[in-house]
């Protein structure tokens, strides 16, 4: 039995990789499963989530939410990432990961760039989160499923998942001011990332709610989309001119699609 369940597995590969960090990356919210603290039993429940810089899931919750006492009991958890949306929700893809959470308290040095993050990702948590029961937990990913779709189900290690180095806190501490930018000056040329990287067909008010090694995040209302960069950032420096060359290639490639 065991060996007609490794055949059902595909060999990751680049495409698979990437749609794994896509939904890490890109999701809004999931299902976060614990054990729950008095009966022991699995309880699953949703919740907001957004990424560190290196991808590690990140949620806000409650001190009075059930999950809260169990992740503090039991650090062991699994996290449900993928949207359903048209047709078969099975047809869709989904990740579900093996994690283990870390409580980020206020006197962390990581906590304002954890803050920073959730909230530009999830705008709409500013309202609950400087509530005095409300802590942020990082979810430490040890392995993943992906289902890409029909016949599509991977075996992932952490390391296809994560982004890995010393340029990541550079990058993090550059970031905010970057994210600023680009919002207040460079609107014209985030409209174009999406419609060109992201092949949006219609006019939205994108803005940038985040950028790391790997690439960066654009929103409009409820529509997220994550644009990787082609090659990853190799220091803070990288950041600028990566997305003025980006801002120039989409704005040339598009100028030529209309003519």
């Amino acid at each position: 039995m065991e060996e007609q369940k490794k055949d059902v597995l595909r060999e990751p590969d680049g495409e698979a990789v990437r749609l794994a960090r896509t939904l890490l990356r890109a999701s809004r919210y999931g299902a976060l499963a614990v054990l729950n603290l008095q009966s022991g039993a699995p309880m699953a429940s949703r919740v907001a989530v957004a990424s560190d810089h290196d991808g590690a899931p990140l949620i806000l919750v409650s001190a009075l939410s059930a999950h809260t006492g169990g992740l503090e009991a039991d650090p062991r958890c699994s996290l449900l990432l993928g949207e359903p949306g048209k047709g078969d929700p099975l047809a869709h893809a989904r990740i579900t990961l093996a994690c283990l959470a870390e409580k980020i308290t206020k006197d962390d040095p990581r906590h304002a760039r954890i803050k920073w993050r959730f909230l530009s990702h999830n705008p709409k948590s500013k309202l609950y989160a400087g509530l005095g029961d409300f802590s942020f937990f990082r979810l430490e990913p040890q392995a993943a499923s992906l289902n890409g779709g029909f016949g599509k189900a991977y075996a992932l290690p952490a390391s296809d998942l994560l982004t890995a180095g010393t340029h990541l806190d550079a990058i993090a501490a550059a970031e905010q001011g970057a994210v600023a930018h680009m919002n207040d000056d460079h609107a014209d040329a985030i409209a174009n990332y999406a419609a060109w990287f992201g092949k949006a067909t219609e006019p939205a008010e994108w803005v940038m709610t985040g950028i790391d090694a790997d690439g960066f995040d654009i929103a409009a209302g409820d529509r997220i989309m994550r644009i990787f960069f082609e090659t990853p950032l190799a220091d803070a420096q990288d950041m600028h001119k990566t997305l003025v060359a980006m801002a120039i290639e989409a704005r040339r490639s598009l100028s030529q699609a209309k003519a």
